[in-house]
């Protein structure tokens, strides 16, 4: 069997050396063809052009694909390329407007820390928030001014807007702010237009309560509540928030102060009421003369 087909191999090799032969002379003869530049030749080549490529379409749609398909993968390569990139400047764009957002914030707050109109004698320190007490039991936060800044115990601190607490510690470079939340924080205030005096007690919630309230049928949720200046605690009339009432029917009060996100604190030069030691140039009885500087009293004539 095994010499049997190499019999029937050995009497097709010498077709297939002719037809190799034969290929291999067309190839050449028409690479000379394609490669000779005459005019004659040239009118031959075209001929054989418009005769045999009409006829070739069906060939030529294959490769046609092919080549569509390829462009077509190129283009969705550029597309996805473009597409993560988009992503990628997407995400440092949402980036950069949460910096800027931020950088709005913190801008807009320092504008109303510069814009607030507080009483002309008074003079103040802004400082930047550090940390917050982070327990339930404390409302306070520190601050990154103190003792080298001229900081005393018991002045008063405020944001942009409203009061937020008082300077209870201070250190040689920090001072700790009780805030008017904190249970330790009483002080005492004025209810507009009503006028009524009464105490902002914290109680560690969000809304301090009103204490001592003599008449409350004077106050309506929506009053303005402000210092009172008695005590000498605090300056009269710094801004502190407005009346609100509680699910229990309690009266308590808004703060004007946006406690969660104090970045920024002033703190108010305020040494109090000065004590009258003179009284010889305030109301006097009838018929008592001025004291004089030298200690003598004059007299009045009567008419």
């Amino acid at each position: 069997m095994a010499q049997d087909n190499d019999r029937g191999n050995d009497q097709f090799r010498p077709v297939r050396r002719i037809l190799t032969g034969l290929c291999i002379a067309a190839l050449l003869a028409l690479f000379l063809v394609w490669r000779i530049d005459s005019p004659r030749v040239e009118r031959l080549r075209s001929d054989i052009v418009d005769t045999v490529l009409p006829h070739m379409d069906w060939a030529m749609t294959p490769v046609t694909s092919v080549v569509k398909m390829s462009e077509n993968f190129r283009s969705y390569a550029r597309i996805y390329e473009q597409n993560r990139e988009l992503r990628r400047e997407l995400q440092q764009m949402k980036a950069w407007k949460e910096a800027a957002l931020q950088l709005e914030q913190k801008n807009a707050r320092l504008l109303d820390l510069n814009n607030v109109k507080l009483d002309p004698k008074l003079t103040y320190v802004t400082g930047v928030v550090l940390a917050d007490s982070g327990s339930p039991f404390r409302q306070s936060v520190l601050l990154n001014i103190g003792r080298r800044d001229g900081i005393r115990e018991g002045w008063a601190a405020m944001d942009g807007i409203g009061l937020v607490g008082r300077i209870s510690g201070v250190g040689d470079e920090t001072a700790r702010v009780i805030l008017l939340t904190d249970t330790a924080s009483s002080i005492p205030v004025t209810i507009q237009p009503s006028g009524q005096k009464v105490i902002l007690t914290g109680d560690n919630t969000a809304l301090p309560r009103i204490d001592f309230l003599e008449t409350a049928e004077l106050v309506r949720p929506g009053d303005r509540v402000v210092s009172s200046g008695d005590g000498g605690v605090f300056p009269a009339g710094l801004l502190i928030g407005q009346v609100a009432k509680s699910p229990d029917q309690r009266l308590r009060v808004r703060l004007a102060a946006d406690y969660g996100r104090l970045e920024f604190l002033r703190v108010l030069r305020y040494d109090g009421v000065g004590a009258i030691d003179d009284i010889g140039t305030m109301v006097r009885p009838v018929g008592v003369a001025p004291v004089s500087p030298s200690g003598e009293a004059g007299t009045v004539a009567n008419e």
